[in-house]
């Protein structure tokens, strides 16, 4: 759905926000969404919006760099915000709470629209408020929100706004979403000021992508090299060979191993396997799924498989990967060669 299309759909003007803060949640995800509002009130000069917190328990809600938020709103208390959105990081898909769930259902039956910025969108789906509906969620989450929500339509998009349903995939993005919506209930004028006050000289649509192209994300600029590796990220489940890989990239396969060797330092089986295991530990730690269901998602044949070449690669089993507090990575780099 565009952002265009969801936009019509979300009819319902703002300005009372509620925010529920999952301890673990991203700091600035938070921020992004809740500054805009600040800002539009003082551009404005007048209140054009409230806002409150709440977090499960009525404990401080603490963030993932450690800084804390303390609730101003009871948890589970009868509310009618116009909109309550639930800021989630870390590992959205461990959180198992009936009491939040049900008070968010109770929420989305009194028509309030219901969002979830970064990891949020895991917790609406948990309890069971995206179904037949258009979301988006930060792209490290995505892997483990497919396996776990495979009927739930998940776009890559920065933000969907789906009639009653709000999902921001988190960063800054939740200043394009904020800025949106001031646009849509208070005009132009007031959106580009909004904007312009936090120096975002470009707002983004929400359709667009969420992460950097290829190019500049791994400094590459030969064209027949990004042609491979966008394959590559295309293809976990089930690995395409070398000789597939060279065909696309339209080169021999000695040419394709001299350029991975000459642009990213490494050769391509050492870099789709990197890319695969970074996408098991994505699904380790994000979703509950059997060892076995993991390892055909990254394109192993067996469980057995799959552990023995984790555990060659990183010193410990997947199961043992599962319960560490390991660094939270985009890519791994192999300790050895494989």
């Amino acid at each position: 759905m565009s952002t265009a299309e969801s936009s019509t759909r979300l009819t319902t003007a703002i300005s009372s926000v509620g925010f529920l803060l999952i301890p673990g949640f991203a700091l600035m995800s938070y921020a992004s969404a809740v500054e805009p509002l600040r800002a539009a009130n003082q551009i404005a000069g007048r209140e054009l919006y409230r806002w409150w917190h709440a977090a499960p328990g009525d404990a401080p809600a603490i963030a993932s760099n450690g800084a804390a938020v303390l609730p101003d709103f009871k948890f589970g208390a009868d509310a009618e915000p116009d909109m309550l959105l639930v800021c989630a990081g870390g590992n959205p898909a461990s959180f198992d709470d009936p009491a939040t769930f049900a008070w968010l259902r109770r929420l989305a039956r009194r028509d309030v629209i219901i969002g979830g910025i970064s990891g949020g969108p895991f917790i609406l789906a948990r309890a069971g408020l995206l179904n037949g509906r258009s979301c988006t969620i930060h792209w490290e989450h995505g892997p483990a929100f497919e396996e776990t929500f495979p009927n739930i339509e998940l776009t890559r998009s920065l933000f969907e706004l789906d009639d009653k349903r709000v999902t921001c995939s988190g960063g800054i993005a939740g200043l394009d979403m904020m800025v949106a919506l001031i646009e849509r209930d208070h005009g132009h004028e007031l959106s580009a000021a909004v904007s312009d006050w936090f120096l975002h000289t470009q707002v983004r649509e929400g359709i667009g992508p969420q992460r950097m192209d290829l190019r500049f994300r791994l400094g590459v600029a030969d064209e027949k090299l990004l042609a491979a590796l966008r394959a590559m990220e295309n293809h976990i489940e089930t690995p395409l060979s070398r000789k597939e890989i060279a065909d696309i990239a339209q080169l021999s396969l000695r040419q394709l191993e001299r350029a991975f060797q000459s642009h990213l330092r490494r050769g391509v089986h050492e870099h789709y396997l990197a890319l695969r295991f970074t996408r098991a530990r994505q699904l380790l730690r994000d979703s509950s799924m059997p060892i076995l269901d993991v390892a055909i998602a990254t394109g192993f044949g067996s469980a057995s498989h799959f552990a023995q070449a984790f555990r060659r690669a990183f010193g410990v089993s997947p199961t043992q990967a599962r319960h560490q507090n390991q660094p939270r990575h985009t890519d791994w780099t192999l300790t050895r060669q494989n």
